[in-house]
């Protein structure tokens, strides 16, 4: 693919360092990124940060990595370099496009992206909205963050609250499952290292054989549980009541209200 020339990411922590690695990782030229951070540190491929944005010309593309309070400090000095070639990439959560475009009125397009850090293995979900996006659009959007993990673009902005709590602050809900597990089966005589082990090998194959298979998750469970058997006692355990549904519904539940006041902050400080 053909990079923009001239890339501007602002700010670089976690999940900005790892879009950026992947990306060079992909091919990306060093030279056509600029990162913009108020500490000069080391990035991957022999990158430096800088304090100040570069002179010349305006950039073609900003990718905002910065934590979302700063939004309105970066964009007092953002906003009069950019131009209507300029697109901005938003990876902040809970910042709404109109709240972008108000603090970037003289920009392009302006993009929401929510990664996760799967990004470092290409197996996040990249959740995209966009201002009025077209086919071009998504093609230009799905070629440069495909490398990362599977492009999903939403009709309706509000679902990007609902998507942020599932594919943003899902593994971490996966984790705390698994570590879960480990423990569980560590209670019940397994040796701990044995059984962290085994837990975490299960839910690679098993997240494996889902990702190939033509059944839907549920269906792939039931396929698993024969009649009266071991799978069958612990998932009549799981279904009980919902309990399962009702846990993961409240856990969603709770992030994306988190994620929903998160932009009514923003919003506020217009």
């Amino acid at each position: 693919m053909r990079w923009a020339d001239r890339i501007w990411m602002i700010g670089c922590g976690n999940m900005g360092g790892a879009v950026l690695q992947a990306w060079l990782n992909n091919g990306a030229p060093a030279d056509n990124i600029t990162v913009i951070k108020p500490n000069e540190t080391p990035l991957p491929g022999g990158l430096q940060s800088q304090a100040d944005y570069p002179d010349g010309p305006a950039p073609d593309l900003v990718i905002l990595a910065m934590k979302p309070y700063q939004l309105e400090d970066v964009a007092t000095k953002l906003a009069p370099l950019v131009g209507d070639n300029t697109k901005i990439i938003s990876i902040l959560a809970g910042t709404e496009l109109d709240i972008l475009r108000q603090n970037f009125p003289k920009a392009g397009r302006m993009i929401r992206l929510m990664p996760n850090m799967a990004v470092t293995v290409g197996k996040s979900p990249m959740i995209f909205i966009a201002e009025n996006d077209d086919d071009i659009l998504r093609e230009e959007m799905d070629a440069l963050f495909s490398p990362l993990g599977a492009p999903e673009w939403l009709d309706d902005e509000s679902q990007m609250h609902v998507a942020t709590a599932l594919a943003g602050s899902g593994p971490a809900f996966l984790f705390r499952f698994i570590d879960a597990l480990a423990v569980s089966a560590a209670e019940l005589g397994m040796n701990p290292d044995q059984a962290a082990r085994l837990a975490l090998a299960m839910v690679d194959g098993a997240a494996t054989l889902a990702a190939g298979s033509d059944l839907d998750p549920g269906a792939l469970a039931n396929q698993v549980a024969g009649r009266g058997g071991t799978t069958r006692k612990g998932l009549d355990v799981m279904d009980r009541d919902g309990r399962a549904n009702v846990l993961l519904y409240d856990v969603l539940k709770a992030a994306m209200e988190r994620n929903i006041e998160m932009a009514e902050e923003a919003r506020s400080k217009i």
